[in-house]
């Protein structure tokens, strides 16, 4: 252990193996356990994915079909990413007299890495954002979109390398690196499809039983 420290200490690397363990199954208040996890994905609707025509994540050319990135939806003064920051990551210090979160250490669920450095930490939409538009959200409005954007059941911090190389994918095409969490990731996503009755595409369900068999049995939220 004495020379991973001092690797690390020495290259800057701010990421930590670590043993699977309940910090790294966590998952946001609200998602659903196992079997209602396996029953709500049965009942989505079964559709191809729709087209992206219309969408938008930036805001400066007008867009902005989601809202302002981390809008304050509960009107607390605090933005999202700053509530997911102080809801996953521990040892979190605040900036003075502000909720934004200056540092913290992140247990990160999808890699099984410890993040010491918050720069490193982006927050993950575990239903892309582009997904939603494509399994119904092109036809809400607005303030339904800007909802499902800063809902916090969709929302996990996680390191900002494992984030750029999801994307907008979809389990079919993208799972967290760390098995262990397949079945806690696959919670997350269908709580969130059932929630906004979003449609699922047939290789998208299939992955996403393939996530809840792994769950031998429900994991403690």
């Amino acid at each position: 252990m004495r020379w991973l420290l001092l690797i690390i200490l020495l290259t800057g690397c701010s990421a930590i193996p670590l043993s699977p363990g309940p910090q790294l199954n966590r998952v946001p208040e609200g998602t659903l356990d196992a079997p209602a996890a396996r029953t709500s994905l049965a009942a989505l609707p079964l559709a191809a994915p729709g087209r992206l025509d219309g969408y938008s994540r930036d805001c400066d050319k007008g867009a902005c079909v989601f809202g302002q990135p981390w809008f304050d939806t509960d009107g607390d003064g605090c933005d999202q990413r700053s509530q997911v920051l102080a809801r996953d990551l521990a040892d979190v210090q605040r900036k003075p007299g502000r909720c934004g979160v200056q540092s913290g250490t992140l247990d990160d669920p999808y890699t099984g890495s410890r993040v010491t450095s918050v720069s490193k930490i982006q927050i993950d939409h575990v239903v892309p954002l582009a997904e939603m538009w494509r399994s119904g959200a092109a036809g809400w409005p607005q303030e339904k979109r800007v909802a499902a954007a800063n809902d916090l059941r969709n929302l996990v911090a996680v390191t900002g390398s494992v984030n750029q190389s999801k994307g907008d994918k979809t389990p079919d095409e993208w799972m967290p690196p760390s098995a262990a969490y397949a079945c806690s990731y696959g919670r997350i996503y269908v709580t969130v499809k059932a929630a906004y009755g979003l449609s699922v595409a047939p290789a998208e369900r299939s992955a996403l039983e393939k996530a809840l068999a792994t769950c031998d049995t429900p994991p403690a939220t």
